[in-house]
């Protein structure tokens, strides 16, 4: 395990409100932050994005966007994006242990999109400042991290330096650790850095940071160990799923490195493992991988939507995101544990994915598709608007 056991637990009923109360009321209280129904109903209707702002203007998005002259989406969503770190660095003050860590966790996958986004611009000779400006707020380090990273050479020396002067000393630096100590074991030279595919470390090190989360929630215990867990395990297995499924066509899913490179890059958690992920490392193509979710009822019926062609609308990744919104909003249900926290953030991506492909659409003018997204505490949600005719 990367980061350490927490040296208290979050309470329970008698103690939790005395320890960490207050950020709680402040995340369920932000929760009427979120747009309604009516607020996307009235988007939809829009013709021009500053019809979007007029009807933003009117919400939680008001201030966040009162200084803008000329509404884009990009605009949009550096605005919306900045309006949520804001947000979680205020609940992130008033945290003391272990919520601070668990909210310092939320903050390590950034972290290694940021670093995996720098490494790659920097082997195709993209502009320090571009990268800089595309990272997320939430995975930032000092700048003169972040504008080292892209000065070393794209040599096995060079790599290797990268690590041992800069990434070491980041709060995600644990995680390349182990990539470098698995590629070594397995006998590869120092160079890996520069010869495995990016994506293929980004996946190893979210691999690593699924499972340290795992066991650190594990370790708080309760409901948090409950309710975090399980979001947990649907990531790991949300990601097994793809890697699987984007393996295909590419070297990866040469009966040679199913069951070691591919297999590698699955989590040791989830609903999935570890019957099913060793499963998956056998599947070579679509057809076996829908015979091995078909085992798995929560899953087959997001993979019917794929194999559908999306015939309906919708691809798996709307199928995953309606599925993660449902539960993540579940979250918010229970009491006294640490995953309303998670799953705030995790929502409020939703609603920002939600705000751009909006003002896409209607830029685009593509308003046929722009009902194509996943509203958050809808009363029109599938899940409520089929309990609603099961009790009529």
């Amino acid at each position: 395990m990367t980061t350490p056991a927490p040296k208290s637990t979050p309470g329970d009923m008698t103690t939790f409100n005395i320890l960490h109360g207050f950020p709680e009321a402040l995340v369920r209280g932000m929760r009427s932050s979120f747009l309604g129904d009516a607020d996307y109903h009235h988007m939809t209707q829009c013709e021009t994005l500053d019809d979007v702002r007029l009807n933003l203007s009117e919400t939680d998005y008001g201030d966040a966007l009162a200084d803008m002259s000329t509404l884009i989406p990009t605009g949009l969503q550096k605005a919306a994006v900045e309006k949520l770190v804001t947000e979680f660095q205020y609940l992130r003050t008033q945290a003391i242990e272990p919520l601070s860590t668990f909210l310092d966790f939320i903050t390590y996958e950034y972290m290694i999109e940021n670093v995996m986004l720098l490494l790659k611009g920097t082997l195709s000779g993209r502009d320090i400042n571009e990268l800089i400006a595309q990272c997320h707020p939430l995975g930032m380090f000092k700048e003169s991290t972040m504008r080292s990273i892209p000065t070393f050479e794209s040599t096995p020396r060079g790599y290797q330096d990268l690590y041992q002067t800069v990434l070491v000393d980041t709060p995600v630096g644990p995680y390349f650790s182990l990539f470098l100590a698995e590629t070594a074991g397995r006998g590869e030279s120092s160079n890996v850095l520069e010869e495995v595919e990016i994506e293929i470390i980004k996946s190893s090190l979210i691999k690593y940071w699924i499972e340290d989360f795992g066991k650190y929630v594990e370790c708080l215990g309760g409901e948090t160990a409950q309710i975090m867990g399980d979001l947990l395990k649907v990531r790991a297995d949300t990601n097994a799923i793809n890697i699987t499924l984007n393996s295909f066509g590419t070297p990866l899913n040469e009966p040679a490195m199913r069951a070691s490179d591919r297999k590698r890059l699955y989590p040791a958690l989830g609903h999935l493992y570890p019957a099913g992920t060793s499963m998956l490392a056998d599947v070579g193509d679509e057809d076996e991988l829908g015979r091995v979710l078909d085992l798995f009822p929560q899953y087959s019926s997001i993979w019917n939507v794929h194999s559908a062609g999306g015939s309906d609308g919708k691809s798996i990744d709307d199928a995953f995101y309606e599925r993660d919104v449902q539960m993540l909003e579940l979250a918010f249900e229970g009491q006294m544990h640490f995953g309303a926290f998670y799953a705030y953030v995790k929502l409020k991506e939703q609603e920002i994915r939600n705000l751009v492909w909006i003002s896409e659409c209607i830029l685009q003018q593509q308003k046929e598709e722009i009902h194509k997204f996943v509203p958050v505490f809808s009363f029109n949600a599938p899940w409520r608007a089929g309990s609603k005719t099961r009790g009529r």
